[in-house]
């Protein structure tokens, strides 16, 4: 009978192991966007609750930037946050909501500054957490060019302000501006703004960067910290950090030596996230020509080494999500055979999970950058769904516990 009790106890180890090594359950979830609707954000606000915003296209000049919040498996209805017929819409350069711990919110949204293609301003609305309605929007750059300004991210203070950070293109106003690496330099600038509208301590934060890859950011305990694309005057375009440490800025310092020389915006930014006092960057690097996510984490004053988490067929559009100081969660695009948002964990040490396929997608522009968010046990991911009209599409996975 031993030798039977050993069977069972293989058979049982075996099949633990299997389940263990199983893709996790990925279930369809609704979400109350409209018809041609796209440009999905996720956000897990400081009040622990999950946002949704996206833009809805009633024609070819009207446009409505809404939001919704998750509550438990139902959302609520859809605000309106903003409306316009002269705003720029981007596959990669989309509006988002931030929102800190009292349920004060700040959103943005880009609306044209002239004929230019690449002309554009930044406009900033915010909601106080009593108040019944947007504020009319404000441009947190005073320079007036007729140029680009994106890429925005925004950290709630949580004193009733926020750190806003963009790119900014009044230094290449007078150049040939092109828009994917032309000769004028982009530069990183950042402001503090209240609910009242005031714009406070506006300044550059580095003077030569990538020309259109999103900003990211997040709150530390020490302050701020916001990662970016630089730019060399070589053309090597890899990640950098700047961070706020007792009302001082600190000077621009990259994350990973990836040395990707590329004459042109390759328009795929980092995602940072953090918790308490540890931060980590998920970004995409195509140096020598091997397409690679690779993801840093950072618990001092330095970054550790860069790991690598996919080097099969990867495209970028990355996204993350901590789970605790020591885990987190890295997504993004799959361009292969069957092209597909797939995502897997990592740890401070290095200890990665398998890779899981979330959904197949279309790598166009259209589908934008898939957003990935964790709440209340759960990862939810949203993304564009192209076709004679486009549709926001989300999917739930519940993590192990």
């Amino acid at each position: 009978m031993k030798w039977q009790y050993f069977l069972l106890l293989i058979i049982f180890n075996f099949c633990t192991q299997r389940k263990e090594e199983l893709p996790l359950k990925v279930d369809d979830f609704s979400n109350p966007s409209g018809s041609n609707s796209s440009l999905p954000y996720l956000i897990k606000g400081n009040d622990d609750q999950l946002y949704l915003s996206w833009v809805e296209k009633i024609d070819s000049n009207q446009v409505l930037f809404k939001y919704a919040i998750l509550n438990s498996a139902n959302w609520s209805e859809p605000e309106l946050i903003a409306q316009g017929t002269d705003w720029f819409v981007n596959w990669a350069d989309y509006p988002m909501i931030a929102i800190d711990s009292a349920g004060n919110k700040l959103a943005h949204y880009l609306a044209k500054s002239s004929e230019g293609t690449y002309s554009y301003d930044i406009n900033l609305v915010m909601k106080a957490k009593d108040s019944a309605n947007w504020s009319t929007s404000i441009i947190p750059h005073d320079d007036g060019t007729p140029t680009e300004h994106g890429f925005v991210t925004m950290l709630p203070v949580n004193d009733g302000t926020f750190n806003v950070a963009w790119l900014d293109g009044r230094n290449t106003a007078n150049n040939d501006h092109n828009h994917h690496g032309g000769s004028g330099a982009m530069s990183l600038r950042t402001a503090l703004v209240d609910l009242r509208g005031n714009i406070m301590n506006e300044s550059e934060l580095d003077n030569r960067i990538c020309d259109c890859c999103q900003t990211s950011g997040a709150m530390t305990k020490d302050g701020p910290i916001f990662v970016y694309r630089d730019r060399s005057v070589d053309e090597v375009r890899d990640m950098a950090f700047v961070s706020k440490t007792n009302e001082q800025w600190s000077t621009p310092k990259l994350i990973s030596q990836d040395n990707w020389n590329i004459t042109g915006c390759p328009v795929n930014g980092p995602r940072m996230a953090s918790y308490e006092n540890t931060v980590v960057v998920a970004w995409y690097t195509a140096a020598l020509n091997r397409p690679k996510i690779k993801v840093a984490f950072k618990s001092g004053s330095e970054f550790q080494e860069a790991m690598e988490l996919d080097n099969t067929s990867p495209v970028g559009r990355t996204d993350i999500v901590m789970i605790n100081e020591e885990k987190a969660i890295v997504s993004w695009l799959d361009g292969g055979d069957q092209p597909a948002i797939k995502y897997r964990s990592v740890t401070i040490n290095g200890t990665m999970s398998p890779v899981y396929v979330v959904s197949e997608i279309s790598i166009e522009r259209g589908s934008g950058f898939p957003q990935m968010e964790l709440h209340n046990g759960s990862l939810y991911f949203a993304w564009t769904e192209i076709g004679e009209q486009s549709q926001i599409r989300m999917k739930k996975v519940a993590l192990p516990n």
